[in-house]
């Protein structure tokens, strides 16, 4: 691998880290910065995000930046990436003390604790991000929320 290889691996490594940062410091515009015009953000399985900067902005603004759970900790577990991509998977711990309608639309806050797993995918180019996916565990969030029966169809 080339040093020029390597430096592209890290400046995504970068862009990645520093989104994350600006959204949970709840800095929107330094988020935006680091965002192409057509980025997309996914939140899987419920398909919710955003197409777009300024989706992404009211998104974030509405949905996710005030409706964060107070005690949300992010481990990361491992960490793969390449020229274009870096993928993450990281244990994501918090009490569901609020309503989360960015990952649990129509849910009331069950004060339960949970961690579950998260697979991240973020793609860049030029140093910007173009793409945005997290895969939640979500049978596992359900599970540990008491609501396993009810997505089931059964509660």
């Amino acid at each position: 691998m080339t040093k020029a290889v390597q430096d592209m691996m890290v400046a995504v490594e970068r862009t990645r880290d520093a989104f994350d940062a600006a959204v949970r410091a709840g800095d929107l515009d330094a988020a935006l910065a680091l965002v192409t015009d057509d980025v997309v953000l996914t939140h899987l399985p419920t398909g919710l995000g955003a197409r777009g900067a300024e989706a992404l902005r009211r998104h974030l603004a509405d949905d996710v930046l005030p409706h964060r759970p107070a005690d949300l900790t992010t481990t990361r577990v491992s960490r793969t990436g390449d020229r274009w991509r870096v993928v993450d998977e990281a244990r994501v711990a918090f009490t569901h003390d609020r309503e989360l309608p960015w990952l649990l639309p129509g849910v009331a806050p069950t004060g339960r604790a949970v961690e579950v797993l998260a697979i991240t995918v973020v793609a860049v180019r030029r140093e910007r991000i173009t793409e945005h996916r997290t895969l939640w565990d979500h049978h596992g969030l359900l599970d540990q929320l008491g609501l396993l029966p009810l997505a089931a169809g059964t509660g």
